[in-house]
């Protein structure tokens, strides 16, 4: 109340209380407005001898609070929600961050890319109580392509060299590569980075681990307590492709961490809820006919199955299928009655070619080396073992399905000889230098950027190639001017290189 106000109240009440012969009402100085000679409000207006009513409204809520037991719609927020790394703030991440700022349309195709996969890897690294911010990685290390092929043989989301798939169990035969498949490659990935964090006790030590070798990062760690340098992942003599590893994955970290900016960047959301299931059939089937099942597009059931090198599916084999398709796949699978598959095994025979096979079974050889993973100059030898369209002579699939181990036998088909003037053609023999470099390029832990692994390196060019037989042309022929003969030309010129054998029908 105002001073005033109060003031003139008490004379008032004191006045009346004089008239009345003493008798104080002490309501008086309680509710002074019952004094006032203005009427009040017909809502507030009273009886004689009762006590005003007043409605209390309920305490404003407090702003709402970060609920980290609670799921939200956005996979992203649950995303944020798991960060617990410790930030790297150097100028290459910040060089990182503007470059992948200055091209939007980059990112939105990685996250569209990323829409099938993403929940699953959250769900998967929560499980395990691990960063959250693992879940871009794949972001650096293929865009989210589970079809990227390196040159130093990576494949899939996760970009497992052969040596290091082998050692976590991926299988890599000819049926199928499990470093494309998309649950055993983020099982066999997370595993590999638990193993190294716990080596190490750092995750950008772990990180570094990941792309250039768990046993290069110990020796450079060894070698700068031998020096008394600190052993952080700043202070280390690392290569380029490393140096930039991680701050690669801290520019996407704080783009993705950042609301307001994937809103400027107009990056889309992503549902956080599963995008798919596994299921297994049991069944040989083609590839085509699975989804067809599943009421799919091919290159999406591809996209879900990359891992099969094969147009056919063996049995028991799980398949992963978008979770709002798994019930039509279910339902057409039972009422389908059709060969699941239009592909039978063929045996060779004894001095039987690629070209009789096809004519026989109505495909172009070119398409039956592509089916069955043959280089283009392959001979086979008899009893070798071929995916041929279904018709008569072949056998049924599930033999083949069942055969652990396909009886492959590759040779090069002999080059045409070209003979010179008393010059001896070359023979085709095994290049041992070339072979070498080639198995060392596969044994390398060092893969390369994310920029660099797209699908045109999914067709790497065969390990050895063909050298000129008999040295230069000139030299040749000048040599044979002089009425040298062969013997000498030869001396001259070396020994003719040999050709390598070509690949083994294996992808990685």
């Amino acid at each position: 109340m105002a001073p005033a106000h109060a003031e003139t109240a008490t004379e008032k009440a004191s006045e009346k209380a004089s008239d009345a012969g003493g008798s104080f009402r002490l309501i008086s100085l309680l509710m002074p407005s019952l004094l006032s000679d203005t009427p009040p409000e017909p809502s507030l207006r009273i009886e004689d001898n009762a006590l005003a009513t007043y409605e209390l409204r309920s305490a404003p809520q407090l702003p709402g609070t970060i609920d980290l037991t609670a799921n939200p719609d956005n996979l992203w927020d649950r995303i944020r929600n798991g960060f617990s790394m410790i930030d790297l703030n150097d100028d290459l991440t910040l060089y990182y961050q503007q470059w992948y700022q200055n091209r939007p349309d980059a990112l939105r195709r990685m996250v569209e890319r990323s829409r099938p996969y993403m929940h699953y890897i959250v769900q998967e690294l929560e499980a395990r109580g691990m960063p959250t911010e693992l879940a871009l990685l794949p972001m650096v290390e293929s865009s989210f392509n589970p079809m990227a092929y390196s040159r130093s043989n990576a494949s899939g989301l996760w970009q497992f060299i052969p040596a290091t798939g082998k050692r976590f169990n991926l299988e890599q035969n000819w049926w199928q590569d499990q470093r494309r498949d998309i649950v055993a490659s983020t099982g066999a990935a997370l595993d590999y980075l638990q193993t190294i964090y716990e080596m190490h006790g750092d995750w950008h030590l772990a990180l570094a681990s990941y792309n250039w070798g768990e046993g290069a990062v110990k020796r450079a760690i060894e070698k700068n307590n031998a020096r008394g340098l600190p052993t952080d992942y700043a202070n280390l003599n690392m290569p380029n492709e490393t140096r930039h590893y991680v701050p690669k994955l801290q520019a996407l970290k704080n783009i993705f961490g950042n609301p307001v900016l994937m809103v400027q960047l107009r990056l889309p959301e992503i549902l956080n809820r599963p995008y798919f299931a596994t299921i297994d059939t049991g069944r040989t089937m083609d590839v085509k006919t699975a989804a067809r099942l599943a009421n799919m597009p091919l290159e999406e059931f591809i996209a879900l199955n990359p891992s099969h090198n094969r147009p056919v599916i063996k049995a028991d084999t799980p398949l992963v299928i978008p979770t709002d398709k798994l019930e039509t796949f279910r339902s057409n699978l039972e009422r389908h009655s059709a060969p699941l598959t239009e592909w039978q095994a063929y045996t060779l025979k004894h001095g039987e070619k690629l070209n009789q096979v096809g004519s026989r079974f109505g495909i172009a050889t070119p398409e039956l080396l592509r089916i069955n993973g043959l280089p283009t100059r392959a001979r086979l030898g008899a009893g070798t073992t071929l995916l041929v369209p279904a018709g008569r002579g072949a056998d049924d699939i599930g033999r083949l399905a069942a055969t652990p181990s396909l009886p492959q036998i590759f040779e090069p088909e002999p080059e045409s000889r070209s003979s010179s003037k008393g010059g001896k053609s070359a023979k085709g023999g095994k290049n041992k230098a070339e072979g070498k470099q080639a198995s060392k390029g596969g044994k390398t832990d060092s893969r390369q950027a994310a920029g660099k692994r797209d699908s045109k390196q999914a067709s790497s060019k065969p390990a050895g190639k063909t050298a000129k037989a008999g040295g230069d042309s000139k030299s040749a022929s000048k040599s044979a001017k002089s009425g040298s003969d062969s013997k000498s030309a030869s001396k001259g010129s070396g020994k003719a290189p040999k050709v390598a054998k070509s690949g083994n029908g294996k992808r990685g």
